[in-house]
């Protein structure tokens, strides 16, 4: 069922991982050196992934890979872009993002988190779906578009400043090929099953397990990323949804994103911190890889 296990999301972005605390990433890569023995000793099959970045940055993974020397240690890296959204360069551009992160790395790279939001209107959308599919699975070994469903208005965006952000950060709420209560978007009618789909499992929320199942096999879709919170892991409630959770996936491949610090673990109380101890992360995944694996 686990195909592989991703170290974090976004590592290199303030939103997900303070590096404030960490400014070199020094933690980071610790963390992720001991997370990948864990991972291993847990399920020798499965892949580790390295968090996917945003912004697409190769000094970013020249630090990490050659100067932290996880080169040798990480299966994959993974990148994410959204050219017509937030980041400040054009779509045609991908062979160029991809090759600045081939010249710095020999691992294959995984475009994990993919999109274009409806925001303006859905016709923008479905142009860029068209475009994504012709220029980026030539480049890279595995695409994940972002998102199979809206993210519904009543939830908050995982980012530092939300509103305050403007237009980019209700962009958020409209990445999904179906709208948040499921009603399919034009952008549905040219997506190829063959891409995977990234879609964030809120907890509790069996409803949307259940959705993402059923879409994903009306699809014929294959693969899926999703994640599992460390903050969250411990929640009343929380395992018995994880376990329904990845049951509903089981027939799936599932690349399973591992990241979020509990409050109470972090050198600051909040979920992108830096761990006090990297181990405890580590034990965190090997806990989970065992039992989804």
């Amino acid at each position: 069922m686990i195909k592989a296990v991703m170290l974090w999301n976004e590592p290199n972005n303030m939103s997900h991982w303070d590096y404030s605390i960490d400014p070199q990433w020094a933690i980071y890569a610790l963390m992720c050196r001991w997370a990948t023995t864990a991972v291993r000793d847990a399920a020798g099959d499965v892949q580790v992934v390295l968090g996917g970045i945003a912004p697409i940055d190769p000094d970013f993974i020249d630090l990490i890979m050659r100067q932290h020397g996880l080169e040798s240690v990480v299966d994959v890296v993974a990148i994410h872009g959204f050219p017509f959204d937030w980041h400040l360069w054009q779509i045609e551009e991908w062979p160029h993002k991809v090759a600045e992160i081939r010249a710095v790395t020999g691992r294959p790279i995984w475009a994990t988190e993919v999109g274009i939001s409806s925001f303006g209107c859905e016709e923008v959308q479905a142009l860029g779906l068209r475009k994504t599919v012709q220029l980026l699975p030539p480049l890279v070994d595995q695409v994940f578009w972002y998102s199979l469903f809206d993210l519904p208005s009543a939830r908050t965006a995982e980012t530092r400043h939300r509103e305050a952000e403007g237009s980019a950060y209700y962009r958020h709420f409209y990445f999904g090929l179906l709208t948040s209560t499921g009603q399919p978007k034009l952008a549905l009618r040219d997506f190829p099953p063959e891409l995977g789909v990234c879609q964030w499992l809120h907890l509790h929320d069996r409803d949307l397990v259940d959705a993402t199942a059923t879409w994903l096999q009306r699809l014929g879709v294959r693969a899926i990323r999703t994640g599992v919170s460390w903050a969250d892991w411990h929640v009343p409630g929380a395992q018995d949804f994880y376990d329904y959770a990845l049951r509903r996936l089981e027939p799936f491949d599932v690349t399973l994103t591992l990241c979020f610090t509990p409050p109470s673990r972090g050198i600051r109380p909040h979920h992108t911190s830096p761990p006090v101890d990297p181990g405890e992360f580590a034990h965190f995944c090997h806990q989970v890889v065992r039992r989804y694996h």
